[in-house]
């Protein structure tokens, strides 16, 4: 497909225009030809800023001949249905993560996939595009410092409102750090384990902050996550990776050094959006690139439906407060090209 790539977007809420003006106003190749959301008014707002069509029926997106390739950016529970239809279609398709909720929901996608007998999804697992991560790949994949022992990573928020529950941590924060560590690793997981530290005084009655999550991988990598989303003043990712002859730590984003006022210091990001930023267009850039080339390079299906298996383990686990073993058969062969880089 040497051709722009016609691109419709389902979802126009804040990620969904993020996405449209990133591949509109920055990146190359593609176009953001339609958009669909059931939010019909403000939709058709949307698709006249952007000057492209609107579609009340995101199915009925997908299937028009006005897109050669689909975004997902819906809430999550409605991310099965249209990458269903996106694989019906025959269309490549990058989902936001999750690729849905549920496990068992991650499965059927998985299931039509192959049964279609090609690789059409994508998750949106951005921080395998962070160049952070992926230095820290290179060296662990090439065993330059022996083998990975110990992970100590972090996920720190400044704050969040009252909607944010215990249940999120997992399943919204920490479901970034099982992604990305599989894939750093090179394998899955075999156990997974939540315990609560002491709360914080910023935490309300339905979340207990700070979450600690302890996962071991099949070959006993031993790897400790805190989340900790109402920090109070940072946006604070960390990763650190012990492996036999060096320690190996995520390096922190470059940011300008100020003297001022008798301090000196940079600026620390204060949320998601600035500090991957980068990532994103990396992501969604390569993202068109593998699908005009008729590929998927990045995160599978499989990557998704892993996640959230590993993720309900975890959820169990907190539940529960057990270590929970985590229950998913291999990689099928379909899938089994390479962990992208």
């Amino acid at each position: 497909m040497n051709t722009e790539l016609r691109v419709g977007v389902i979802g126009v809420g804040a990620i969904g225009r993020t996405h449209i003006e990133r591949i509109n106003e920055k990146l190359q190749g593609a176009k953001v030809t339609a958009c669909a959301d059931v939010n019909v008014e403000f939709g058709k707002t949307v698709a006249e800023k952007y000057n492209c069509k609107f579609y009340a029926n995101g199915e009925e997106m997908i299937a028009s001949d006005d897109i050669d390739a689909v975004i997902v950016t819906t809430i999550d529970p409605f991310h099965e249905q249209y990458v269903m239809a996106a694989i019906k279609a025959g269309k490549y398709v990058f989902c936001e993560k999750p690729l849905a909720p549920e496990p068992d929901a991650c499965r059927r996608i998985v299931d039509a996939e192959m049964a279609g007998g090609k690789k059409l999804v994508q998750v949106g697992f951005m921080r395998r595009y962070d160049l952070g991560y992926r230095q820290l790949k290179e060296v662990i994949k090439n065993r330059t410092y022996g083998e990975p022992l110990m992970l100590h990573c972090a996920h720190r928020n400044p704050a969040v409102d009252e909607s944010y529950t215990t249940p999120m941590a997992v399943e919204n924060s920490m479901i970034h750090e099982i992604d990305v560590l599989r894939w750093l690793l090179d394998e899955d997981y075999a156990t997974a384990e939540v315990v609560f530290a002491k709360n914080t005084r910023r935490t309300h009655k339905d979340l207990m902050d700070p979450q600690i999550m302890i996962l071991t991988t099949k070959s006993g990598v031993r790897i400790d996550v805190e989340a900790f989303v109402n920090t109070g003043h940072c946006y604070d990712i960390k990763c650190e990776v012990c492996c036999e002859d060096a320690i190996l730590n995520l390096p922190e984003p470059s940011n300008i050094e100020v003297c001022a006022n008798a301090f000196r210091g940079h600026a620390i990001h204060s949320d998601w959006s600035t500090r991957f930023v980068e990532a994103y267009n990396v992501e969604v850039q390569e993202w068109i690139n593998a699908t005009k080339a008729g590929r998927v390079d990045g995160p599978t299906a499989w990557d998704g439906y892993a996640g959230q298996v590993t993720a309900a383990a975890a959820s169990k686990a907190r539940d529960t407060q057990k270590v929970v073993k985590i229950e998913m058969e291999e990689t099928p062969e379909f899938y089994k090209i390479r962990f992208c880089l």
